[in-house]
């Protein structure tokens, strides 16, 4: 990673750590801010005091936040962002080993390129051995939208010998198809677009339980979903649990979503549906802020989290066993394997070479393998220390900040959208809360990780999910509406061909995005597309540009 020094830590050092951030009226005192920068807007500094950087390089997500440099986390910062950049090994032990028996990727950097979201799959075979496809399969029953339990909720495409993986992707096949909406793909004055979308296919004979016997209890459909963004996770982490309490109670008084609030997690002017962990921690309820299904409630135990163990398949303290599926298939089936159990003597003597675990060794060669799969108490392949500093690195990441706040598209661009009403939806602003470090899993304590208190951060999100009823949709329809931050820097920082927006990166442009908002009547955002259309094409564009300078 390339640091640059954006602050004048002098200055930082002589400051409180906890304060409000900073009017106009005291900008020149360079309070954390760029000093070659200081006349400009609050909304230029996307991550607020704390949080900004000032690089727009193909460097722009990796840079720490000033909040790492003021705690002295700035070494921890660097060892976590080893761990992010750096492939594991299917060693048994030593620096980064511990990869599979199944796993879904070999490093972070594989699903985000340059510390950024996954590129568009292209058309054609589902290939994750190189860095770049950050999109997850989504294998799901159509006729529940819940994940199917005989795969694990994000299946694993590559094995250690002698195991082999969950699915053949080489037998995955991606589509990209054309879609027209009822304007034609055109606007008033000519001006025209294309649409498309990906469908997925996966025959049985990808699916390894399917080749070894097992009955699929239903049927199953797939689709695509890109990773998201890791910078400024640490930030939206910050706003407190109230304020997102607030602004789903004043979504539901207002009254403008056609789709209302999702019940699962809302309903009756009261959250319904909190994030727990009961299993490594006490079961306290945290309001859900991350992912698009909003799965995930503080960072602590959110995705990044879950992905260091899951994706790799490399176990820690407190997860000591591997991620395979509910159902318990894979083991089952893995253990009747004969070349599975022709190979195994050789694999456990490297994975257990003192013979600690001794239902690995005794008793039938079906037996063993299942207990080593299932087992519970796996020995720890990531240390405690090692896992704090990848999360003083997620936590410690910086958002770049707003380019070209100077221009007058970029404000007319602002002002257009506020004026036609996506800025309901993509709320520009949040003031963070105290940012007292809360973790469902009770790992980490708080003077441990990067700290944004009282910041005033510009994400353009309200942590919320809606409904854009898009051709082949994300499973269930619900998403939580997605930060815009930094994303206009993404072919930059990646290299991508196209702009890879929305929750599968089918749109290749920043006005695709913006017109499969509208594709349906339906949408929470279809409104807010006819105003859009209504536009003048310099006033459409000016959209554009700022939605790509935030």
């Amino acid at each position: 990673m390339q640091k640059v020094n954006f602050l004048c830590v002098a200055v930082w050092c002589a400051l409180p750590l906890i304060g409000v951030a900073c009017s106009d009226d005291n900008v020149i005192n360079n309070n954390g801010k760029d000093p070659e920068t200081s006349e400009k807007p609050d909304w230029y500094y996307a991550g607020g005091e704390l949080g900004t950087s000032f690089l727009t390089t193909q460097n722009a997500f990796e840079q720490p936040s000033p909040a790492v440099e003021n705690q002295g986390l700035y070494q921890s910062f660097k060892n976590g962002e080893a761990l992010f950049e750096k492939p594991f090994m299917t060693n048994a032990e030593g620096v980064r080993s511990g990869l599979g028996p199944v796993y879904i990727r070999t490093s972070c950097t594989h699903c985000h390129p340059n510390y950024g979201h996954g590129q568009k799959v292209e058309e054609g075979s589902f290939k994750t051995d190189e860095p770049g496809n950050g999109c997850l399969l989504v294998v799901y029953d159509p006729a529940t939208e819940a994940y199917v339990s005989w795969l694990a909720g994000m299946p694993q495409g590559h094995a250690v010998a002698p195991f082999k993986a969950p699915i053949d992707e080489s037998k995955i096949k991606v589509h990209w198809n054309n879609a027209t909406d009822q304007w034609g793909n055109k606007f008033d004055d000519g001006e025209t677009y294309q649409l498309v979308y990906p469908t997925v296919s996966m025959p049985k004979d990808a699916i390894y339980v399917v080749n070894r016997g097992y009955q699929l209890p239903s049927d199953y459909e797939v689709k695509l979903e890109s990773t998201i963004g890791i910078y400024g996770t640490g930030l939206l982490d910050a706003i407190d649990e109230k304020d997102i309490i607030a602004q789903y109670a004043q979504e539901e008084k207002d009254g403008y979503m056609k789709n209302g609030l999702n019940p699962a997690f809302w309903s009756g002017g009261q959250m319904t549906g909190f994030y727990t962990n009961s299993l490594q921690g006490d079961g306290t309820k945290y309001v859900r802020r991350f992912t698009y299904a909003l799965s995930r409630g503080p960072l602590m135990d959110a995705a990044g989290a879950n992905a260091i163990w899951n994706i790799t398949n490399v176990t820690r303290s407190d997860r000591r066993y591997h991620y395979l599926d509910a159902a318990g298939t894979y083991a089952e089936y893995s253990a009747k394997d004969p070349e599975v159990q022709v190979g195994f003597e050789n694999y456990i003597a490297r994975i257990d070479p003192k013979k600690e675990h001794a239902d690995w060794w005794a008793g039938s060669m079906e037996n063993r393998i299942k207990s080593y799969l299932l087992a519970k108490d796996l020995p720890a392949e990531m240390t405690d220390e090692e896992y704090t500093d990848l999360m003083v690195w997620h936590r410690g990441l910086a958002v770049p900040a707003v380019r070209d706040v100077d221009s007058e598209d970029v404000k007319r661009g602002r002002e257009l959208f506020n004026e036609i009403g996506c800025a309901y939806c993509h709320r520009p602003s949040w003031t963070t809360g105290a940012d007292k470090l809360v973790d469902p899993n009770n790992f980490f304590k708080d003077g441990q990780m990067p700290r944004y208190p009282y910041q005033t951060i510009w994400p353009y999100t309200d942590m919320v999910q809606h409904k854009l009823h898009m051709e082949s949709d994300i499973r269930t329809g619900w998403c939580r509406t997605t930060p815009l931050w930094g994303r206009g820097l993404h072919q930059r920082i990646t290299g991508s061909a196209t702009a890879d927006r929305l929750h599968d990166n089918r749109a290749r442009t920043t006005m695709e995005a913006i017109m499969w908002h509208g594709y349906s009547p339906q949408s929470d955002a279809y409104e807010s597309v006819v105003k859009f259309r209504k536009l003048s094409k310099k006033d459409r564009d000016a959209v554009i540009r700022f939605v790509d300078a935030i």
